[in-house]
Parts: C-alpha cells; sequence; structure tokens
C-alpha cells in the first residue's frame, strides 16, 4: 500500500521527528515519491506487489524483490533511514548548509568519515542533470582546497586541490554558483571550464592574470573584460569549504 505525500515541508526538527519516526514511514514515503499512486515492478512491469519487509516489495507476477531504496543514495547503506532523513533536512533547512563536522555533532555519528561520505552524497544528487549554463554577467576565479604549503607563493601548488569557480551575478547578490576541480590553470583548462559553465553571449568578469584571461573565447562568444570590479568573489572560499 503507497501512501499519499503531501506537498509540506517539515519546518521544524519536531515535526520532521514526528512524522519520519520510523523506517518504515521512511519507506513509505519513499515508495510513494518512487512510484505515486500504483507500485510497478521493474522487471515485468506488473502493477500488482505487496510489501514484505521493511523496505522490499515482492513481484505478484514475476516474484521479483526489490528494496525502495534500490538506485537511490540509500542503498547498501547500513546507516537508518531516519538518519538519512534527518541529515537532509539538517542540509536544506539551513541557510549556509552544514559541514560534515557539524552534521557529525548533530547526528551523533561515530566518525567524521561517515558524515562527510553522507554529504558527498547528498551534494552530488542535488546537481540537476542538463541544468541551464549561467547567463548575464558572470564572475570567475580559482580558489585552493588544502593545507599550507611551506615554500610555495602565488598560484603555485604542488599539493593542494585547484577549484574553478563561476559567479552568477544576480543585482547585489550572488545567483548562481558552478563548481569544478580543475588540474591546471592553463588557458585550454580555464576555456573548457567557462564553455561548460557559462552560456554564449555572456560576459566573463575576472581578476585573473593577462596570460589567461587577455583573450576572448571564440566558441562561446564569451568576452572577459579582465581586471573588473569583484563584488562577490570574496564568499568564494566560503563556498568552496563547505566542510571546513
Amino acid at each position: 500500500m503507497l501512501v499519499v505525500v503531501d506537498v509540506d515541508y517539515p519546518r521544524t526538527l519536531l515535526e520532521l521527528k514526528k512524522r519520519f519516526s520510523s523506517d518504515v514511514s521512511c519507506a513509505e514515503y519513499l515508495a510513494a515519491l518512487r512510484w505515486h499512486a500504483r507500485w510497478s515492478c521493474p522487471r515485468c512491469a506488473a502493477t500488482e506487489g505487496w510489501t514484505v519487509r521493511r523496505d522490499h516489495w515482492l513481484c505478484g507476477h514475476c516474484r521479483y524483490e526489490m528494496s525502495v531504496t534500490a538506485g537511490t543514495i540509500f542503498q547498501d547503506s547500513h546507516l537508518p533511514l531516519t538518519i538519512w532523513f534527518r541529515a537532509i533536512w539538517q542540509m536544506t533547512s539551513q541557510k549556509n548548509g552544514i559541514s560534515a563536522l557539524g552534521l557529525q555533532r548533530v547526528l551523533g555519528l561515530g566518525s567524521y568519515k561517515t558524515a562527510w561520505a553522507m554529504l558527498h552524497k547528498l551534494r552530488r544528487a542535488m546537481v540537476r542533470p542538463g541544468r541551464d549554463r549561467l547567463s548575464g554577467t558572470v564572475e570567475v576565479d580559482e580558489t585552493y582546497w588544502g593545507t599550507e604549503e611551506s615554500g610555495v607563493i602565488g598560484r603555485l601548488s604542488a599539493n593542494k586541490a585547484i577549484i574553478a569557480v563561476a559567479l552568477e551575478e544576480d543585482g547585489r547578490k550572488i545567483g548562481r554558483v558552478r563548481l569544478q576541480t580543475i588540474p591546471n590553470l592553463t588557458r585550454a583548462t580555464w576555456h573548457g571550464f567557462i564553455a561548460a559553465s557559462v552560456e554564449p553571449g555572456s560576459t566573463v568578469r575576472t581578476m585573473a592574470s593577462s596570460p589567461i584571461w587577455g583573450w576572448t573565447v571564440t566558441s562561446t562568444s564569451v568576452m572577459c573584460k579582465q581586471n573588473s570590479p569583484m563584488t562577490s568573489m570574496s564568499c568564494l572560499v566560503c563556498i568552496a569549504s563547505l566542510d571546513c
């Protein structure tokens, strides 16, 4: 039996705990999201089936048994669904998100690695396939992820990860954001990142050096304006360092 999914969102942690107090209620909610009004067997497409365990369904035609979490970020996880649901709520209900250390403390998880892996899965799931590229005026720059390196100055880095960042201007606010790890700071690498992240005809603003930025991306008609004032890049390190 499938439950009807309400469109409301738990506004408080108390509401979340009351609504999803057990793994059974979480599994019923996932089943309703996945199959809406009627269950369907992924093998034979039959609609006759019933639950045989907490989150497993059995097809009445071909006898195929499947889990409601199969093919989702919850598959093969040893954590209860209630923990996953609380992690999702914590991540989406806070304006600035939540770090892996903060999630570990709130959920009482035994290891930082578990909290980090959960956030990594959730963030990947939140990326919409085929999403639109940024448009209008876009600020582009890079930041670095890693510990301080002795004897290394400027843009040189031996062990740090290089993260390319593109921020879409939205009036006086930051609009949509695109982040991507890149292998180096060559012109070809930046060209690829901009072409994948920014709509043709948009204007890119940056404070990067002229050997990289003193050109026009002809394949996408993205014009670079060097040394323009950067109004939003002060948040760049904060955005790229959510797990600090």
